[in-house]
């Protein structure tokens, strides 16, 4: 069995304008001086990476890795989350998601715009040696996710037959660069859980490169097993969120959160430690699984500060991480293989 890797953080949450998280070089030393290994870089924020100057000059992936190698860093993946939201995107969302996207653009060229980002974090990961890319899938029907009115028939198909079709020249590069393009199962986007993930693979032949970002936070929220779902899809895990989660209904709220802010709804993002999943059981199951990427703190908790959740997530993943038993634990009462004695134990003389 593998060792998980750890801890790494995700940048993006932690992004502002004053230092020490203005730039790449003073978050990275922030990041290390906080008990960090690695860093999952969002590619849409121009203040820790270029994404043009990436996908084109291995000269500058060099430098970006050595100056965060000198801080004890390394890069965990680039994040194309974003991008990936907005290459399928239902025109219900253009107005809202505008912030993910270039200013005036329209249908065909914002997704032409989208492809291009991500063939370009396929290139840069490439460059920088990297095996997954965290995605969103984006989608078209999410706002049939309930069936009311009743969907027409063909309806989830047809969306799923063009969510693949767009997706399909990034998956084909990134499998041709041995890289998985790493889905967050995610609301908002048609890929959201497992029933919908297998309706992705079986459109798209069980691409090799369809792969998964596992966040257990997510599930919580939609009262899915969490576990059992590593047990189904380990194989398919690439990426990792380590999020805590907690799901609390009352007779006021459930699932769907009535609306309320974060800290009203029954289903709230919480800190490392301060929420329900059970996160040995998670860290026993990958490490089972085989997964050998990075565990990264996704840090959103309508309670406690990014400081105090990014200061205590470190410590929480080094001590979920798991050493991996080289030998078993009743080697000392074994001996060596013989196959009379075998036989004779079996009682077949």
């Amino acid at each position: 069995m593998s060792k998980i890797k750890g801890p790494g953080i995700f940048l993006a949450q932690f992004l502002r304008d004053d230092p020490p998280y203005d730039n790449l070089e003073n978050i990275g030393k922030w990041a290390a001086n906080s008990g960090y290994k690695a860093v999952q870089i969002p590619t849409w924020d121009s203040r820790v990476i270029d994404l043009d100057k990436a996908a084109e000059s291995k000269a500058y992936c060099d430098d970006l890795q050595a100056g965060l190698a000198d801080m004890g860093l390394q890069i965990s993946e680039l994040s194309a989350h974003l991008q990936g939201q907005v290459l399928a995107m239902h025109p219900a969302y253009e107005i809202a998601f505008q912030p993910f996207f270039p200013e005036g653009l329209k249908s065909k060229e914002r997704t032409d715009w989208a492809t291009d980002r991500l063939q370009k974090v396929v290139s840069a990961s490439a460059k920088l040696g990297l095996k997954s890319i965290p995605v969103l899938s984006g989608g078209f029907a999410w706002h049939m996710v309930y069936p009311w009115p009743q969907r027409p028939e063909g309806l989830v198909e047809e969306a799923f037959k063009e969510l693949h079709k767009r997706w399909k020249p990034i998956l084909d590069q990134a499998a041709d660069s041995g890289i998985a393009v790493s889905y967050e199962l995610h609301p908002g986007s048609d890929l959201y859980d497992g029933a919908t993930y297998e309706m992705f693979l079986d459109v798209s032949q069980n691409h090799p490169a369809a792969c998964l970002l596992y966040d257990p936070s997510h599930f919580v929220l939609q009262q899915l097993d969490y576990l059992e779902f590593i047990r189904l899809y380990g194989s398919r895990i690439k990426s990792f969120h380590v999020k805590d989660a907690e799901f609390r209904p009352t007779g006021r709220v459930g699932v769907y959160g009535g609306y309320q802010s974060w800290s009203q709804r029954a289903g709230r993002f919480r800190s490392l430690g301060d929420g329900q999943v059970d996160f040995k059981r998670v860290f026993t199951l990958l490490t089972e699984a085989g997964f050998q990427g990075w565990a990264v703190l996704e840090w959103e908790c309508c309670v406690k500060s990014p400081e105090q959740g990014a200061r205590e997530g470190a410590a929480f993943i080094v001590d979920h991480l798991i050493d991996v038993a080289d030998v078993a634990f009743d080697d000392f009462a074994g001996g060596q293989s013989d196959v009379q004695r075998n036989r004779k134990i079996l009682g077949l003389y």
